[in-house]
């Protein structure tokens, strides 16, 4: 199947409210829309994950994350500008744009504008942000490959994004775009 076909087919399970696997810069990714109940709720549910964590979202373009970057003073975007697109997540403050079970215990929420080409090119179709968590169960380590992500998951996403990695050795470094603190080396 070709990338345009992936891209489609995992654009329609986002909308229909599926969960899908997909690569990422450094790990297999699952992502679901991000304003979604039943889809984040399940999502949480395959991972076994605690919903207070929250999740990412991935963008193709910063323009992408305009709604939650409204009301954002001035100068707290030029770093992200300086460090998207690329490996960096920043908790952002929540300006009452973000779903809950994204933004889970925090006050902020964890955004990333990809520099994976079929990262983006998914987002950019979908026509926003979506969930990006890595590929795995709680505690287990991250899918590396569409097998591990079957392997773990069977039958239970409804599209796989074939494709590679983009060649970096751990994920995202995960930063608060308020104090700077590194969160996530």
């Amino acid at each position: 199947m070709s990338q345009a076909s992936q891209i489609a087919h995992a654009v329609a399970a986002l909308r229909r409210g599926g969960v899908i696997a997909y690569p990422t810069e450094a790990v297999w990714g699952l992502g679901c829309d991000p304003d979604n109940d039943e889809a984040l709720t399940r999502l949480l549910r395959l991972k076994q994950r605690d919903p207070a964590k929250g999740v990412i979202l991935v963008a193709g373009s910063i323009s992408q994350f305009a709604p939650w970057l409204a009301g954002l003073p001035l100068e707290l975007h030029a770093p992200l500008a300086a460090s998207w697109p690329g490996p960096n997540t920043w908790l952002v403050p929540d300006n009452g744009r973000s779903h809950g079970l994204v933004r889970g215990g925090h006050a902020r929420v964890a955004l990333r504008v990809s520099a994976h080409p079929w990262v983006a090119a998914l987002c950019d179709a979908f026509g926003g942000p979506i969930v990006s968590t890595s590929a795995n169960k709680a505690s287990e380590p991250p899918a590396m490959s569409a097998d591990q992500v079957r392997r773990v998951f069977d039958d239970e996403l409804d599209a796989i994004v074939e494709g590679d990695l983009g060649g970096l050795e751990r994920p995202s470094t995960i930063r608060d775009l308020v104090t700077g603190q590194l969160m996530r080396p």
